[in-house]
């Protein structure tokens, strides 16, 4: 038995998150299938660094599985990429050793956050950004995201679903990175709660429209409460960039 690392990139739009779910089409669900068609029906597990909810991206996912099959690693991306769907490309695969493991050896992660800054609805990028018509100040945004640096307890800023207890995190960077109508929000840290992201990018989002103040986020995080940070932002302007071990 050999454990194989692949990074894989896909199109979230047409799957419901990555995690199985009945009756529901998933990146897991899609990419097991195609396992067990090479395994003759023998069921492939396939581990992931990490969901990712319906409707958000991956340019860098990282997944493991174990296989009895002594196929070279070229032969295993070609053969993935000749089974899969085209809103899923295997990037890359490697042999590992068997304690490898894609979620618990992650040392942290990258996420990407893009924002449509037109005025004019473009359904070309309706699925990869969000649009936001509307002015921003991206100086206060900037400002804002600064209290965000560091470790803190997140628990304001992630979904009240969410299971784990522990909800300290430590972010290094937020970059505000402008290129003609888009703004990309870059988020580097050691892990990410669920919905973080979106959340800390739709209370960003308020900053720069003038409904809070960026000294306002300490007294965000300090409350430990949900309900007093921003709105979630949409799935579609999300993407897992970049997984680090």
């Amino acid at each position: 038995m050999q454990r194989y690392k692949s990074i894989i990139s896909y199109d979230g739009s047409g799957f419901s998150g990555y995690q199985i779910q009945p009756r529901s089409r998933t990146v897991q669900s899609v990419l097991e299938a195609v396992l067990a068609k090479m395994h003759k029906g023998e069921q492939i597990k396939v581990s992931a660094s990490g969901r990712t909810d319906a409707g958000v991206h991956a340019k860098g996912q990282v997944i493991h599985f174990d296989s009895p099959l002594s196929i070279s690693e070229e032969k295993w991306e070609t053969a993935l990429n000749s089974l899969l769907p085209e809103d899923i490309s295997i990037l890359s695969i490697l042999k590992v050793d068997s304690s490898f493991h894609a979620r618990f050896d992650a040392i942290g992660k990258e996420y990407h956050y893009v924002l449509q800054l037109l005025k004019k609805r473009d359904p070309f990028h309706r699925n990869f950004s969000y649009q936001y018509p509307y002015d921003l100040n991206i100086e206060a945004m900037k400002e804002a995201s600064r209290f965000f640096i560091g470790t803190h307890d997140f628990t304001s800023f992630c979904s009240a679903r969410t299971e784990v207890e522990d909800k300290i995190r430590t972010i290094e960077t937020i970059d505000f990175l402008l290129d003609n109508d888009f703004l990309t929000l870059r988020f580097v840290g050691n892990g990410f709660l669920y919905n973080m992201v979106r959340i800390l990018t739709g209370t960003l989002l308020e900053v720069g429209s003038g409904k809070r103040r960026p000294e306002e986020m300490a007294d965000i995080l300090a409350k430990k409460d949900r309900r007093f940070a921003g709105k979630t932002a949409p799935a579609q302007g999300l993407y897992l960039w970049k997984v680090f071990y």
